[in-house]
């Protein structure tokens, strides 16, 4: 049985209204079901199921609303140190193990041996957590850098690398070193002005910061 042109758009449509549920991020998952509904309204005009393409005329609005809101709405940020051998922090590290393996070898971290180590408060809510050990006497080595799947937007790594860089120059720090481990990470470390440098066979991602 021959499908066409039409089942097709279709199929497409529902495809890309499936793979939006699959997205941790919220900021995704507005993004990619406002296309998957864009494209089952005009799938609606074509066959004339003008119910269809009331419906998802109707989802493509409360996906604008929604984007439209996430990107204009005030945040809150603030640091909060990481109290060493704290019972959250082992919770927090245990409850997101798997996915922080999947951007940094470990999730056992010596925060005695850490020179900074902080929760970053997104409206009050422990969204990322960053941790960094000295490399020189001016850079810091970023053992980890990790924020929990719902706030991945950049809107934390800009906090942290540029409205709040300061912090860092306070404490004598003027850059930051990174080794990524995957294409995502490589990704959010280009975006937050990494420059990548390879020695010895090992990428490294570097940024400075200056007042």
């Amino acid at each position: 049985m021959e499908i066409n042109w039409l089942e097709w758009i279709g199929y497409l449509a529902s495809f890309t209204v499936l793979i939006s549920l699959l997205m941790s991020s919220l900021v995704k998952l507005r993004w990619i079901n406002l296309v998957g509904s864009s494209i089952f309204v005009i799938y609606g005009v074509l066959i004339k199921a003008y119910p269809v393409a009331i419906m998802n005329l109707g989802i493509v609005l409360i996906d604008i609303y929604y984007l439209h809101k996430m990107y204009t709405s005030k945040d809150y940020f603030k640091f909060l140190p990481i109290t060493l051998k704290s019972d959250y922090f082992n919770y927090f590290l245990d409850f997101y193990k798997e996915d922080i393996l999947n951007y940094f070898p470990t999730t056992k971290f010596d925060l005695d041996n850490a020179v900074v180590n902080i929760y970053i408060l997104r409206n009050m809510i422990p969204a990322s957590v960053f941790v960094a050990s000295k490399y020189d006497e001016n850079t810091l080595k970023i053992e980890l850098d990790y924020a929990i799947p719902e706030y991945r937007d950049f809107k934390i790594g800009n906090y942290l690398f540029e409205e709040k860089k300061q912090y860092f120059l306070d404490k004598g720090y003027n850059r930051f070193i990174s080794i990524s481990q995957n294409k995502k990470h490589d990704n959010y470390l280009n975006a937050m002005g990494f420059t990548k440098i390879t020695e010895d066979e090992i990428d490294y991602f570097v940024k400075e910061i200056n007042n």
